[in-house]
């Protein structure tokens, strides 16, 4: 029986097997899953601080503990930030998983797979959840002391603001659990919820977002935020979660969502079989007409080299393609006779409404620099400043 020793920074058994597993890939060139892992046995591990003195410490032990059906796998409270990066690889979020269905506007499963499978820590995985949307970061690191960053320090003091206006809407008081959970249901999900509810299998999820999307969540929960609860459900088994969202610093709006085990089995089947085939295996996320997706193949394919390929794809593609070329150049036509439309009646005027949507015509000006005179004028000048780019232009 072969027997490998792992030094881990984690007491973890699941992160264990997690690590074990990227090892044994690494080393034989074929896919292990943690359900193949075995008899893990993981022990103490000599962290050595950043001090001048590298004192030997033992790694804390967590005692174990519950919130609901989840195991709370990692602490939070007192987390560092390093610490949490580092957590955040070793499964799929709730912000992750909308990422992972293509509900997410603002993160594509691409950038997941590469966060997940880049063992650096990098910095700007801070803000890789609902940032363009959401104003609170993730509730994982917000109360370690390490940083000062003030956007994490104003998303901690609102989401603690939006818990309380909740509590004095609803009587429902709530809490905080500091910990990162796991289901040995679902051991390829995480979860950090942002406060449980008292007295109630269920949880709150903050938010705070500006005005231009208080139409729809006055109506309901965007798809993204609903995703990240059926997520959240999943792995606490919470029967229900409630969303409150401060509009624009104008008003707080509160929905229930209500667990359903149809979503949550297809979500948990998508999830599963990312982590298995894409994060553990080698497969890449299909393409999915993201910004990011385009970002990762210009990076990959940065250079192309003389030379000719047959494709043997079926012309139905290339077919669609034209398709919906020429409905996009149809529409994009309709749509700027509409521009025009409301050009001639706006006429002088900078401003104009709709009901309550407004429309502004406005004078722009803006100073650039000649380069055909300064070429012909001052060319040593010019060719001093000038910068190549080089692109990979795609035709069809």
């Amino acid at each position: 029986m072969n027997q490998i020793t792992i030094t881990l920074q984690n007491n973890n058994e699941y992160l264990a097997k997690i690590e074990l597993c990227k090892i044994l890939k690494t080393i034989t060139n074929e896919n292990v899953t943690v359900d193949n892992v075995e008899n893990i046995i993981v022990t103490d591990c000599n962290i050595k601080t950043n001090k001048s003195k590298d004192k030997k410490l033992k790694s804390k032990k967590l005692k174990p503990r519950k919130y609901l059906d989840a195991n709370v796998i990692y602490e939070t409270k007192d987390m560092s930030k390093n610490d949490w990066l580092k957590a955040r690889k070793e499964g799929i979020g709730g912000s992750d998983a909308a990422s992972i269905v293509g509900a997410n506007p603002y993160k594509s499963a691409i950038t997941i797979y590469l966060d997940k499978i880049d063992n650096d820590i990098k910095e700007s995985s801070l803000n890789n959840n609902y940032e363009s949307n959401n104003i609170l970061t993730s509730p994982s690191y917000k109360n370690h002391d390490e940083s000062k960053n003030y956007k994490m320090e104003l998303g901690n003091k609102l989401e603690n603001f939006v818990a309380r206006e909740f509590t004095s809407k609803t009587g429902k008081k709530v809490r905080s659990v500091n910990g990162g959970l796991r289901n040995d249901k679902y051991p390829f999900a995480i979860a950090n919820i942002d406060k449980a509810v008292i007295g109630e299998k269920a949880f709150l999820e903050c938010v705070v977002t500006n005005s231009f999307v208080k139409k729809e969540w006055i109506k309901e929960v965007p798809l993204q935020y609903k995703i990240q609860c059926y997520h959240y459900m999943a792995v606490s088994g919470a029967t229900h979660a409630y969303v409150a969202a401060l509009i624009g610093n104008e008003e707080l709006i509160i929905h229930k969502i209500d667990r359903d085990e149809n979503i949550i089995k297809d979500l948990m089947k998508v999830e599963e079989s990312f982590w298995n085939d894409c994060i553990i295996g080698d497969k890449i996320p299909m393409p999915d007409g993201s910004c990011d997706y385009s970002n990762y193949l210009n990076n990959k394919y940065k250079y192309s080299k003389e030379d000719t390929l047959i494709l043997f794809e079926k012309e139905s593609i290339l077919n669609r393609y034209d398709e919906l070329h020429k409905d996009i150049k149809k529409y994009e036509k309709e749509k700027k006779a509409i521009e025009q439309y409301l050009k001639d009646q706006i006429q002088e005027y900078e401003i104009a409404y709709v009901g309550d949507r407004k429309i502004t015509w406005k004078n722009q000006s803006k100073t650039t620099i000649d380069t055909t005179l300064l070429k012909k004028e001052q060319p040593e000048i010019a060719a001093k400043y000038m910068k190549v780019t080089n692109t990979r232009v795609f035709r069809i």
